[in-house]
């Protein structure tokens, strides 16, 4: 099999669209594309791998394609389900097998000979928690906002009236409902020392200085590739919930963020990362984030094609210079 044979592994969910803009992409270059779902496995995903003087081998199987697993070129690991069970199984044989799933599967995707990740599930994973991120931040010599982890109300308390005003954001994002079963989601919010009480102690919190910004910035990394687009339209608040309200501007990215941002990644051993920074009056940036898997198709078309391709691009020549 030649090189431009050899098949790109897109790890994720059927209704990712961001992963859709990138097989386009790909299939439009004539890469050959296995999508696979961990959440499908073992309905409909089968996999036989080895382990021998020879090294790591084996077939890898999902309902439309089939490869070779020293024959994977590149890995996209975007948004993949969580393994699952038959529902024909009681709750403790089925927790048991997918441990044994998450185990084996995932040992075999994190392990692929010679295969090039974006990003290793691994690095993605240790990159996820927030304290860690914000730590690191400020050793490669990123602006952080002041913040507090605690699950004590009186430090939360001192902390919001020494750095008010201040906001509070989760974690980690999981899945809540309501009472009516609709989902509902846990926004960054402003709160103030009189609203935080014995709730605090339940569980582990994040506090942070609200920044008095004028703009926000997501800057997505891409190997050697740097996108920074200016977000106007909602200083201060959660963009997030308020996309169609907003502007998106190519920008050069700020000399004073590559040298940190590079090392950041470096500390992470990530190819991607999608950093949040807020801009103050001062036009200076303050890290809030970095989701190592992060969206991205959301700055309009001429910002999403750059990215795509310079995804592509990544994936083809499996980190080199094309």
């Amino acid at each position: 099999m030649t090189s431009r044979q050899l098949p790109v592994l897109v790890v994720t969910r059927l209704d990712d669209v961001t992963a859709d803009v990138v097989i386009a992409h790909l299939n439009r270059r004539s890469v050959p594309v296995v999508r696979l779902d961990p959440g499908d496995f073992p309905e409909t995903v089968a996999l036989s791998a080895r382990m021998d003087g020879k090294g790591v081998g084996g077939r890898l199987r999902t309902a439309s394609r089939k490869t070779d697993l020293e024959q994977v070129r590149s890995v996209y690991w975007r948004r993949p389900r969580p393994y699952t069970a038959a529902a024909s199984l009681d709750e403790q044989v089925g927790t048991w097998c997918v441990t044994q799933a998450r185990y084996g599967l995932g040992g075999v995707l994190a392990a692929l000979p010679g295969a090039h990740y974006v990003n290793h599930p691994w690095r993605n994973r240790d990159a996820e928690y927030k304290p860690a991120q914000l730590a690191t931040a400020l050793q490669c010599g990123l602006a952080v906002p002041p913040t507090l982890v605690t699950n004590e109300p009186a430090e939360a308390q001192k902390f919001a009236r020494e750095h008010g005003p201040v906001i509070y954001k989760p974690l980690r994002h999981t899945d809540f409902t309501g009472p009516d079963d609709r989902p509902l989601t846990v926004w960054v919010e402003d709160v103030a020392a009189d609203e935080l009480h014995d709730g605090v102690s339940h569980t582990a919190h994040l506090f942070q200085q609200r920044i008095d910004s004028v703009a926000d910035l997501r800057l997505t990394v891409i190997g050697e590739r740097m996108f920074a687009v200016r977000i106007d339209g909602a200083p201060g608040k959660d963009w997030r919930r308020h996309y169609d309200e907003l502007t998106y501007t190519l920008i050069d990215t700020p000399p004073e963020l590559v040298t940190g941002v590079r090392a950041y990644l470096d500390a992470f051993g990530l190819v991607f990362g999608a950093f949040d920074f807020g801009l103050d009056a001062d036009e200076r940036p303050w890290m809030y984030e970095c989701n190592p898997n992060g969206q991205w198709a959301f700055c309009g078309d001429a910002v999403t094609e750059q990215i795509a391709t310079a995804l592509a691009d990544q994936l083809q020549h499996a980190g080199k210079a094309p």
